[in-house]
């Protein structure tokens, strides 16, 4: 028997977890029936996320049933997005919003997903060009570069600032980096998630609820400008023309979050 159909049969009552014929696993072996390394175990017994169920007289760690349980919540939690801190609150049952959480990483994931769906796009039509006519679309790989690295590239927005203002934020480049800028993604979408909670709950724009996620949503646009005038104009200057953007890339939030948090703007006293 398995240790996956073990656990089934355990869950429909056929055996209780805590029996004590229960049977355990040497971190090797529950490794190996789990689909995990070993060096991942280590590293979450370590962070408290997932104990052994006992250990030898040796030290050595001993897995069960429960643990399997535990460690299938997690790696489908870590699927999903979650970093192993919130994984642990989440599991651990403390002082944490797990829908609010989970409306966070929608919004991580669609955006996600849609610069993946604007890819493929590109790919298919590339695909489509060559075997209708045998020739490259140069053009459509021109678009797939273009999806896939659009995060990074923004060249596109230069034309919304002035020479100063490029020059400054070229200045700015060496305090970023892929880890501030995934922290960067994953607040705008902590904040969008928020300003659509409070728009579900019929929060005003003049409510203190709302004049809070103003202060933070002008916190992360600090986080590009610096509080520069010259850079806060050309990015001004760049929303405001949206409909003629020449790029597949799309702001993090929608007309509806943004026209809210413009709101919540002028009701500040």
């Amino acid at each position: 028997m398995t240790l996956r159909h073990r656990l089934t049969c355990t869950m429909e009552g056929e055996k209780p977890l805590n029996d004590a014929s229960e049977k355990l696993w040497q971190t090797r072996e529950f490794a190996m029936l789990a689909g995990v390394t070993v060096r991942t175990l280590h590293h979450y017994d370590r962070l408290g996320l997932l104990k052994p169920t006992s250990r030898t007289s040796n030290g050595f760690r001993l897995y069960g049933e429960r643990d399997f349980a535990r460690l299938q919540q997690i790696l489908t939690l870590k699927f999903i997005g979650f970093s192993l801190s919130q994984i642990k609150e989440i599991l651990d049952r403390r002082e944490f919003d797990l829908s609010e959480t989970l409306r966070l990483q929608r919004n991580v994931i669609r955006t996600q997903r849609d610069r993946l769906n604007l890819a493929l796009e590109a790919i298919n039509r590339a695909e489509q060009t060559f075997e209708k006519s045998n020739s490259t679309d140069w053009e459509s790989y021109k678009e797939i570069i273009e999806v896939i690295n659009m995060e990074q590239n923004m060249n596109w927005t230069k034309k919304y600032y002035s020479e100063n203002a490029q020059a400054k934020i070229e200045k700015r480049k060496h305090l970023w980096s892929p880890e501030l800028q995934e922290k960067v993604t994953r607040d705008w979408a902590e904040l969008v998630a928020d300003i659509e909670a409070a728009m579900a709950d019929g929060t005003k724009p003049n409510e203190t609820r709302a004049q809070a996620l103003a202060s933070r949503w002008r916190s992360l646009v600090n986080e590009f400008t610096g509080g520069d005038r010259e850079i806060q104009a050309g990015l001004n200057k760049m929303y405001s023309d949206e409909k003629n953007w020449q790029t597949e890339w799309k702001k993090p939030f929608s007309d509806e979050v943004q026209n809210f948090i413009f709101e919540a703007f002028k009701s500040v006293k």
